[in-house]
């Protein structure tokens, strides 16, 4: 059965569902998503290597957790499913970090960025997920441009940078 998504405005106002199948690939159907950039409490940033079976972009390194907005659900409460469904998290607090964009010629999304801190431990889920790791800062700026991560995370990495929550991060 296909999951129905929430489909939105470019102001994020909500249109209604739609069926996932149908907003990749045609970038005219505006959709909401969520990330949790998953901080160690020792300051390191936690990434999942994609599986190599992902359409999108497999096999690169990309943000914590990922993921659609179900349709009559909230930023928050996709957020929550997101990081239990991926990474067997359930966490507490949830710091709300920033709204933004991704436009391009697969897909349009309007995404919420969430911030947790936690040390695990994580349960990856093996069909979306072939690897986690955390990584200082240093390491993830050595390695952006290189073709390492997602062009999402290097899109959010810079966001991360610019909020009030950067020094978090060694």
């Amino acid at each position: 059965m296909d999951e129905m998504l929430t489909r939105v405005t470019d102001l994020d106002e909500i249109l209604g569902p739609v069926a996932r199948s149908q907003v990749h690939g045609n970038p005219e159907l505006i959709h909401r998503s969520v990330h949790i950039l998953v901080i160690h409490p020792e300051g390191r940033l936690l990434l999942q290597k994609r599986s190599l079976r992902k359409d999108v972009q497999p096999g690169k390194w990309d943000t914590s957790v990922g993921g659609h907005v179900g349709f009559g659900q909230s930023y928050e409460e996709a957020a929550r499913r997101e990081a239990a469904e991926e990474l067997g998290l359930v966490p507490g607090e949830l710091t709300f970090l920033y709204p933004s964009r991704i436009r391009n010629t697969v897909e349009s999304e309007n995404i919420h960025t969430f911030l947790h801190v936690s040390a695990g431990p994580f349960r990856p889920e093996p069909g979306e997920i072939d690897e986690l790791r955390f990584w200082s800062k240093a390491e993830i700026r050595e390695a952006l441009g290189t073709g390492v991560f997602t062009s999402n995370f290097e899109e959010e990495f810079a966001l991360f940078l610019a909020s009030p929550h950067a020094g978090l991060l060694d």
